[in-house]
């Protein structure tokens, strides 16, 4: 278990998306029970549940047949925050025609554990169990709750992480294209003899009139003013390293108004 573990932490510095984290966490999560179990990841996407990742074919069947009945052990885990067990799927009913379904796909037993974020579940991890009845209970369900709270702990890291780098993405972008517009406005001013509050007047009059961003507008301005694209502003500038052109040639974003 302790290498299980590990390996979640290893997960969240190798992988750079969502997506990706919660395929190689459904992968790890088979070997927490012996025989493997198989795993399903939920989650809600636009208020509907949908499966993120699956080890087999076996683990979506099971997951999209609670979905289509809108009932079962990992939409309650979802509602609920609560891992939920079910030791005997035979003659477990708590779930109406889910039951019965998931007895004719070969489910013996589940489990459906929450991955937290912020105090609510994010998803539902869902091991299913093909061998036995009752092959999570008691050693192995505290190993899988322990896991699931590891994977909990990483996927808020890893969803900050993204956060963050779509905040600093945004400013850079912001700083970038308020760069090129006090550019912009300099050649204005110089080609006009006018204020900066004229010559922002003339930008924003040619933008909308060409119904373009005004980001676009000053940097077309610049770079026909002086023959190469805007320079970006200090601190956000690429080097060679990055297979970019060497500072000062400019650097490209989408436009931000």
């Amino acid at each position: 278990m302790a290498t299980t573990v590990s390996s979640v932490q290893s997960l969240l510095l190798s992988t750079r998306n969502v997506d990706d984290f919660l395929g190689e966490l459904a992968v790890l999560a088979t070997g927490i029970v012996d025989p493997p179990a198989s795993v399903g990841i939920t989650v809600c996407r636009d208020g509907q549940p949908f499966t993120v990742a699956a080890t087999d074919e076996r683990a979506a069947q099971a997951d999209e047949t609670q979905y289509s009945a809108s009932r079962g052990p990992c939409i309650q885990t979802l509602e609920t925050g609560l891992v939920v067990e079910v030791t005997d799927q035979r003659v477990d009913d708590r779930w109406g025609e889910y039951s019965p379904r998931a007895a004719e796909l070969g489910v013996r037993c589940s489990l459906s554990l929450p991955l937290m974020v912020d105090g609510s579940a994010a998803g539902a991890l869902n091991l299913y169990g093909y061998e036995r009845s009752d092959a999570f209970s008691g050693a192995l369900r505290a190993s899988a709750e322990i896991f699931a709270e590891q994977a909990s702990t990483a996927l808020t890291l890893l969803l900050r992480q993204l956060a963050q780098a779509e905040e600093t993405q945004q400013l850079e972008q912001a700083l970038t294209s308020r760069t090129v517009i006090d550019q912009a406005l300099g050649v204005v001013m110089g080609q006009q003899r006018c204020t900066a509050d004229a010559a922002f007047a003339l930008l924003r009059m040619h933008s909308q009139n060409t119904n373009r961003k005004l980001r676009d507008v000053a940097a077309e301005l610049i770079e026909r003013q002086t023959g190469q694209p805007p320079s970006a502003p200090h601190g956000f500038q690429r080097t060679a390293v990055d297979d970019q052109p060497p500072p000062g040639a400019g650097r490209t974003h989408h436009p931000a108004s």
